[in-house]
């Protein structure tokens, strides 16, 4: 048989990928009676496609678990997708945009009908990208993190933290979406340099010894002024030759 010269991706992924799958190779036993090591997928947000990172990321997450089944460990490699929140959300809306809608026009329920629609085109794409880069992830326990069992699961914890007065309602200053009509993360709000502005604040010393009348200084710089009004001490590195 001679050999190709050069490596087919195809010939041997699909051939692979559908033994893999149809001997479920990388299921994990709960009882098994080995040491237990697991990893739960960092899930990927249904907002696109996977990108180099991703690629880069769970390929070191696959070697190590590799490494650990290798070593008779029970290795589990627990995969899911994540909802990401606001982020599908902009997306669906923009979907709707191009037909001349809005959320609002469609109604709650239909307006997640078409999140759930979102959901399995690109989940599904997902899952189909992570196992064409071999990632020996348990499929049999693939989630999504709008599951019911999870949903409920959230609510529970949630009704059980805020009955032992562990969640309660203050008031914060937050980022506020006027669009959205919601509060934002700091990692999904739009953040904009500015030049600052330095001050600097002279803090009277006590006269030493204290009958001298001549006062001495302590300046210290900040972009925070108004942190003054709830000093009480300046500590200062006595080695400091200044």
């Amino acid at each position: 048989m001679e050999l190709s010269s050069k490596y087919n991706p195809k010939e041997t992924q699909d051939k692979w990928l559908k033994f893999w799958k149809d001997k479920n190779v990388f299921h994990a036993k709960a009882y098994s009676g080995k040491p237990s090591f697991t990893i739960v997928i960092p899930p990927p947000n249904v907002t696109g496609i996977l990108h180099m990172g991703h690629a880069l990321n769970n390929t070191l997450q696959d070697i190590i678990i590799r490494y650990k089944r290798m070593n008779g460990f029970e290795a589990l490699w627990m995969p899911g997708t994540d909802h990401a929140g606001i982020a599908t959300q902009n997306v669906v809306e923009k979907q709707l945009a191009k037909e001349g809608k809005t959320r609002q026009d469609l109604g709650r329920d239909e307006f997640l009908k078409r999140l759930w629609a979102w959901k399995q085109e690109y989940g599904d794409t997902i899952v189909n990208q992570l196992e064409r880069l071999g990632s020996s992830c348990d499929w049999s326990r693939t989630r999504f993190t709008m599951d019911n069992e999870y949903s409920d699961a959230v609510k529970e914890a949630f009704v059980l933290l805020h009955q032992k007065g562990l969640i309660y309602r203050g008031e914060r200053i937050i980022n506020w979406c006027p669009r959205c009509q919601t509060a934002l993360s700091d990692e999904e709000a739009e953040h904009k340099e500015k030049n600052g502005k330095l001050y600097y604040i002279r803090y009277p010393l006590k006269p030493n010894p204290p009958a001298t009348n001549q006062t001495e200084y302590l300046t210290v710089a900040t972009t925070r002024p108004e942190t003054m009004l709830g000093d009480t001490a300046v500590a200062v590195n006595s080695q400091d030759p200044r």
